[in-house]
């Protein structure tokens, strides 16, 4: 047994509460959001439900390494497999309606993301994994099936990255004040952060380094948490005041370029 281990389940503890908490209060602001606003807002709660619910069992899973117990700590990565799996479904979704505004459009191209996922899943129950290897500071995992890493690799992993990089690479181009800047990057360059990390630790060898992407998974939920509700400091310093959170709304920004005032407003 380590203390290692311990400050593992409780940084993947306080992932989960961190993550549903923030569900939970995007889902009790949803009723002042217009309609137009509610497909994306709904697509984000459910993002950040199913972080919280991958590091639920992974805190399980470190809290029954520390205490002795592989077949707890086996059945515990099996389950967070499962939501592990879909997380790009909703965020691809999230990406589709921001940039195209079809809801129906969105949902199909997602539904894809849904079979990736689906795969994934077939080939890891399948094939089994190696495992589970204590060491002072994890337990370890390795997949006994190089298929289905590069299925997640590359179809739920490199596709949705090249989506929030080519919509951040979209936002910069516009000309559009600082504080609607703010509201529309910090929140995706927060998604990114969770994701790309939440991968690093699935797959990665090394006690180390997963011990540090769960902490930087834990620094991107509170980022993101930031990017919805800034604390006046952070509004004082960038300018920027407190603002609605619908995708759709209008802007009143003088400095706004006629065209883009025409289009929705992209408000994540």
């Amino acid at each position: 047994m380590s203390a290692g281990l311990l400050l593992n389940a409780t940084i993947c503890f306080a992932i989960t509460i961190s993550s549903f908490a923030f569900a939970w209060v995007l889902a009790r602001g949803s009723p002042e959001h217009n309609c137009k606003s509610k497909p994306a807002l709904w697509s984000l709660i459910i993002l950040w439900l199913l972080v919280g619910l991958t590091y639920l069992p992974t805190t399980i899973r470190m809290t029954a390494a520390y205490m002795g117990y592989p077949q707890a700590d086996v059945l515990m990565y099996y389950i967070a497999a499962v939501p592990f799996s879909f997380v790009s479904v909703p965020l691809v979704f999230f990406i589709l309606y921001v940039i195209i505004g079809d809801q129906r459009v969105s949902s199909y191209i997602s539904f894809l993301f849904v079979l990736f996922g689906a795969a994934y899943l077939v080939l890891l129950y399948s094939s089994g994994v190696i495992g589970p290897m204590i060491t002072p500071l994890t337990s370890l995992f390795t997949i006994n099936s190089d298929i289905a890493i590069n299925i997640y690799l590359i179809g739920l992993f490199v596709i949705p990255t090249a989506m929030i990089i080519g919509l951040l690479f979209l936002i910069f181009l516009q000309r559009m004040p600082k504080r609607l800047r703010y509201r529309t990057a910090l929140p995706l360059v927060a998604i990114s952060f969770v994701f790309d990390f939440m991968l690093t630790d699935m797959i990665t060898l090394d006690d180390a380094m997963q011990l540090a992407a769960r902490i930087f998974v834990l620094i991107g939920t509170v980022q993101a948490f930031l990017a919805y509700f800034p604390p006046m400091t952070l509004q004082e310093r960038l300018g920027i005041k407190e603002y609605e959170y619908n995708l759709y709304e209008k802007d009143n920004d003088q400095d706004f370029d006629e065209d883009y005032e025409e289009e929705a407003t992209i408000n994540v």
